[in-house]
């Protein structure tokens, strides 16, 4: 489990990290490298992230609450 959270915070730190890079390639206008390649790292890891959490909790992983309010 404690896997899991750490794989989680992970590809969440790199999504941000990403996400910040591209903002900076766009501020700069810089034309040698290419946004488009950050953002494709961001929308994958949020597609791991979602993933894992689904394989995580239909292996019982982790369990979901059960009363979100």
């Amino acid at each position: 489990m404690l896997f899991v959270k750490l794989a989680i915070g992970g590809l969440l730190i790199y999504m941000v990290y990403s996400l910040f890079k591209a903002m900076m390639i766009m501020l700069k206008n810089d034309q040698k490298q290419n946004m488009s390649k950050f953002i494709g790292r961001r929308v994958l890891a949020s597609a791991l992230i979602i993933g894992l959490i689904l394989i995580a909790v239909a292996t019982g992983v982790i369990q979901p609450n059960p009363k979100p309010y």
